[in-house]
C-alpha cells in the first residue's frame, strides 16, 4: 500500500475540520430552532403544540394590589326604578296564626327584589294592512303606501337581519350554525340566502364608511400596521389591518407587499408615524417608521435565555427602562429632552456594541446587485437591524405619542385567526371581501362604544354609522 503524502494528509484534516464545524455549526441551530416557543420568537402560540411553556408575561409588578383600586367607582347589577313586571307578594298569615285579611292592602311598608330574565325567544310579526279606496272624484283605485323596506308578503325585519350579520361577522358563526341557532331560538331556520343577502346588503351600504376611514386614517399622526395570511377559494391571500384606537380598516388581497398595500390607497398617503414588525415593503413609503419592540424583546429573550447572551439580556432592561420614561412623559404630556435622552441612547449604542463584538459580520458585505440576503446567526440579523433601524427602533422615545409595541394591530387582525378556526376559509373572494368590510365597521364602532346589533341595524337601513374626524 502506497504511502499518503503529508501534504494530503494536512489538507485531507483541514477539510474534516471545517466539515466538523460546519456540521456543529448545523446542530447548533437545530437545537435553537428546537428551543423557539411563542415566548421568545415571532412563532404564533398555536404553534406550541404539546410542549406549550408555561405562561411568562413581560409585564413588571405595578407595586399595587390585586382587584379594584381605591376609588374605583365599580360595577354591579343595579334595580332599575320602572321594571317592566311587577308582581305583588301578599302576606296572607302571621307564624302566630293569625290570618290576615285578603282584600286589606294597607302595608306599612315593601321590600324589592327584582330579577333581571332573558324573556322566551321568538320573532315578534307585524302585519302591514294597506286598505285600497275608490276616489270618489276621480273613480280608480287607490292603495295606501306600505313603509319604506316592506316590500314582500313575508320577510324578516332589519335588526333580524342585524343579529344574522352579527352572529357571521363578529362571533364567526358559520351559516349552517346560524340557520340552526334560528330554528333553536326563533323556530326558523333562515335559508344561506337570506343571511348572503343580508351580508350583501350590509357591505354594499358600507362603502362610503370604508372611503371615509380609509382618508381619515391616512390623516392619522401614529398608525398600526399589520398582515396575516387568509385562504380564500383554496388559494392563500393576505387580510391587511391598519388601525388606531379609533379607527379600523381591513382589506383582503392576493399579495403581501406594496401592490398590495398601494392598492387600499392609505399608505401612499400617509405622512405620520407607521408603527409595525419590519416587513420591508413598510420602509417603501415615506412616513416615519416605528418597529414593535415586543418583538424585539421575544427575540433578544431568547439570544439570553437559551444562547447565554448578556448583552441581550441588558438591552431587553435598556428598552424597558426607556418605555417606563416615556410614559412617565407622555402622563404629563411633554416631551424628553436632548440632555434626557442622551444617556439613554449612549446606554443603547454600549450594548449594541457588546453584541456586535460577540458577533461580527461573517464573509463578505452582500452584492446589491443580487438578490437573497448572506447567511448569518439569529443573533447577527438581529444586530443588523438595531443598526440600521434604530431610529424606527426607539421612535417611541424621540416622540412619546409612538407607542411601544404594535399591540393596536395586532389586537385587530386577531380576528382572522379566529375565523379560521372557527369557520375555515372564505369560499369567494367576494365575500372575503364583504366579511373584511363589514369587521371594519364592527370594530370602529366598538371603539366608538357603539352597540354593533345598533349599528348593524344603521347600515341595513343605508344609514350607517360614520366615526367623526378628529379636529
Amino acid at each position: 500500500m502506497a504511502a499518503t503524502h503529508p501534504s494530503a494528509l494536512v489538507e485531507l484534516v483541514l477539510s474534516l475540520e471545517e466539515e466538523n464545524r460546519a456540521l456543529q455549526q448545523r446542530v447548533t441551530d437545530l437545537q435553537a430552532q428546537l428551543r423557539q416557543n411563542s415566548t421568545n420568537s415571532s412563532k404564533p402560540p398555536s404553534s406550541d403544540g404539546l410542549a406549550k411553556p408555561a405562561p411568562k408575561s413581560l409585564r413588571t409588578r405595578s407595586g399595587r394590589k390585586p382587584g379594584g383600586q381605591v376609588g374605583h367607582p365599580g360595577h354591579t347589577l343595579e334595580p332599575v326604578e320602572y321594571p317592566d313586571q311587577i308582581v305583588p307578594l301578599r302576606l296572607t298569615a302571621c307564624p302566630c296564626g293569625y290570618t290576615f285579611d285578603p282584600d286589606d292592602a294597607s302595608a306599612l311598608a315593601h321590600e324589592r327584589r327584582q330579577v333581571f330574565e332573558l324573556p322566551p325567544p321568538t320573532l315578534h310579526v307585524t302585519e302591514y294592512r294597506a286598505e285600497t279606496k275608490r276616489c270618489p272624484r276621480c273613480g280608480k283605485l287607490q292603495r295606501a303606501s306600505f313603509p319604506p323596506g316592506v316590500t314582500a308578503t313575508a320577510q324578516y325585519g332589519q335588526r333580524f337581519l342585524a343579529f344574522l350579520v352579527y352572529l357571521n361577522c363578529q362571533q364567526h358563526i358559520p351559516l349552517q350554525r346560524i340557520r340552526r341557532i334560528g330554528q333553536d331560538l326563533f323556530g326558523h331556520a333562515v335559508s344561506e340566502g337570506v343571511i348572503l343577502g343580508a351580508l350583501e346588503t350590509c357591505s354594499d351600504n358600507l362603502a362610503g364608511f370604508q372611503t371615509a376611514v380609509c382618508d381619515q386614517l391616512a390623516r392619522q399622526n401614529v398608525l398600526h400596521a399589520d398582515e396575516s395570511g387568509s385562504r380564500v377559494a383554496g388559494k392563500l391571500h393576505w387580510l391587511h389591518c391598519l388601525s388606531t384606537d379609533r379607527l379600523t380598516f381591513y382589506g383582503i388581497h392576493p399579495k403581501r407587499g406594496s401592490h398590495a398595500m398601494d392598492h387600499f390607497g392609505v399608505l401612499p398617503r400617509f405622512q405620520g408615524t407607521l408603527v409595525h414588525d419590519v416587513f420591508s415593503p413598510y420602509f417603501r413609503y415615506r412616513c416615519a417608521h416605528a418597529l414593535c419592540n415586543i418583538h424585539l424583546v421575544r427575540e433578544l429573550t431568547f439570544l439570553h435565555e437559551q444562547l447565554h447572551q448578556p448583552w441581550a439580556g441588558n438591552l431587553i432592561l435598556l428598552l424597558f427602562q426607556m418605555r417606563a420614561v416615556a410614559q412617565e412623559h407622555r402622563a404629563r404630556a411633554t416631551q424628553l429632552t436632548p440632555e434626557e435622552k442622551a444617556p439613554l441612547l449612549q446606554h443603547f449604542h454600549n450594548i449594541v456594541a457588546q453584541g456586535r463584538a460577540a458577533h461580527p459580520p461573517t464573509g463578505p458585505p452582500p452584492d446589491p446587485h443580487k438578490r437573497g440576503r448572506r447567511k448569518q446567526s439569529k443573533a447577527q440579523n438581529l444586530l443588523d437591524r438595531l443598526e440600521r433601524h434604530q431610529a424606527a427602533v426607539l421612535a417611541f422615545l424621540h416622540d412619546v405619542r409612538v407607542p411601544f409595541s404594535n399591540n393596536q394591530a395586532e389586537q385587530d387582525i386577531r380576528m382572522i385567526k379566529l375565523q379560521q378556526k372557527i369557520s375555515g376559509c372564505f369560499r369567494t373572494l367576494l365575500g372575503a371581501l364583504r366579511f373584511a368590510r363589514i369587521r371594519s365597521y364592527l370594530s370602529t364602532a366598538r371603539k366608538h362604544a357603539l352597540n354593533p346589533l345598533r349599528a348593524l341595524s344603521l347600515a341595513l337601513s343605508g344609514q350607517p354609522f360614520l366615526p367623526l374626524p378628529i379636529s
